[in-house]
C-alpha cells in the first residue's frame, strides 16, 4: 500500500502510533511533527532502526511543509490535565493548540483525511471542523472507537468468546456521559441476554451486570493512567485501524466523532454514533435503532458537550 501519513505530536500517543504504523503495511511514508525537535528526532531514529526487517519505509522528523501530499493527517497534540486545573481550563488550552496547528497543516495538506485524537476529542473535532475550512467528510474524531474496544474487551472476558463475535458499541461523548446502547448489542446475532440463557450452562458464565460493564468502560482508562502514567497502546491500535478503514477499498462502520446535523434530534455538536467511513472519509451516519431511553442518553451526552463548548473561546 503506497500512502503517506503525517502525525502531529510526538508524545506517547503520537510516537506509539508512528511505531505501530512502521510495523504494518498501512503507509509507505510517515512524517512525525512536534514542537520539541530533539524529542521527535529521537523518536524517529528509534523507530527507523527497527524497520530493517520489513519492506522499505520512509520515516522522517519533519515540519508542516513535509506533510504535503499526505493521505491522512493524525493530530495528537495537547497537554494532560495538571493538578488543580479544571476541565474547562484544560479544554481551552488544547483548543488554543488546535487553533495554532490548524491553519499551518491545512495549508500544507488540504486534501488529506484528518483524524483528531487529542482530548477532549469531541470538542477539538468540533473546533477543527469550524475553523479548518475543510469539507466535513475529511474530518474524523477518534471518538468512542477506543471506548468500544474497551467494551468488547470486557464483554469478551465475561462471556469467554472472541471479540470478533461481539457487536456492541459505545455512543456519545468520549467521556463520562457516554453510554452503551444495549438494545443493539449482540453475540453472533443473539442478544446478550439470550446468549446468556442459551450458553450459561455450557461455558459457565454469569449474568452480565451491565451497569458494572459501563463503569469498566468509563474507568479503565483512568486505572491504566493511575498504574502506568498514561494510556497509549490501545489508542494507537484504534487509530491505526481507522487509518486502515480510510485507506481500504470498501467502507467500514465505526463509532467515530463527527458533526451532527439533526440525527436523533441532535445538531451542531460532534459526538460518536455508528458512522460509515472509507476512502473519502465520512460517508454518513448509520441510523441505529435506539430505544427512547437510549436516544435521551445520547441527547444528554450532546448537552454535556455543548455546555463545554459554550464556555470556551473558539
Amino acid at each position: 500500500m503506497s500512502s503517506k501519513i503525517t502525525i502531529i505530536g510526538a508524545g506517547s500517543v503520537g510516537a506509539t502510533i508512528a511505531y505501530k504504523l512502521s510495523g504494518e503495511d498501512i503507509a509507505s511514508e510517515i512524517v512525525l511533527i512536534d514542537i520539541n525537535k530533539e524529542k521527535v528526532e529521537g523518536e524517529v531514529m528509534d523507530i527507523k532502526q527497527g524497520t530493517c526487517f520489513r519492506n522499505p519505509i520512509s520515516i522522517i522528523a519533519g515540519d508542516y511543509k513535509d506533510a504535503a501530499g499526505s493521505d491522512i493527517v493524525i493530530i495528537t497534540s495537547g497537554i494532560a490535565r495538571k493538578p488543580g486545573q479544571t476541565r474547562i481550563e484544560l479544554t481551552q488550552t488544547n483548543v488554543n493548540i488546535i487553533k495554532e496547528i490548524t491553519p499551518e497543516i491545512v495549508k500544507a495538506a488540504p486534501d488529506a483525511i484528518y483524524i483528531i485524537v487529542s482530548n477532549p476529542v469531541d470538542v477539538l473535532t468540533y473546533v477543527f471542523t469550524k475553523i479548518s475550512g475543510l469539507p466535513e467528510n475529511q474530518i474524523i474524531g477518534s471518538g468512542t472507537v477506543l471506548d468500544t474496544a474497551r467494551l468488547r474487551s470486557g464483554l469478551s472476558e465475561h462471556f469467554h468468546v472472541a471479540q470478533k463475535n461481539i457487536h456492541a458499541y459505545v455512543f456519545g461523548e468520549h467521556g463520562d456521559s457516554s453510554f452503551v446502547p444495549w438494545s443493539s448489542a449482540d453475540i453472533a446475532s443473539m442478544s446478550l441476554d439470550d446468549y446468556y440463557t442459551a450458553m450459561s450452562d455450557k461455558v459457565g458464565i454469569e449474568k452480565l451486570n451491565k451497569d458494572a460493564m459501563v463503569e469498566y468502560v468509563h474507568k479503565s482508562g483512568g486505572q491504566v493512567i493511575a498504574k502506568k502514567g498514561a494510556t497509549f497502546y490501545a489508542v494507537a491500535v484504534a487509530v491505526c485501524e481507522l487509518c486502515n478503514m480510510v485507506l481500504a477499498a470498501s467502507d467500514s462502520i465505526a463509532t467515530v466523532s463527527s458533526m451532527m446535523h439533526g440525527e436523533y434530534g441532535i445538531d451542531d455538536v460532534c459526538l460518536s454514533t455508528l458512522t460509515l467511513i472509507g476512502p473519502n472519509g465520512v460517508k454518513g451516519r448509520v441510523p441505529a435503532r435506539l430505544t427512547e431511553e437510549e436516544t435521551e442518553k445520547l441527547k444528554a451526552s450532546a448537552k454535556v458537550l455543548k455546555d463545554v463548548i459554550a464556555q470556551i473561546e473558539i
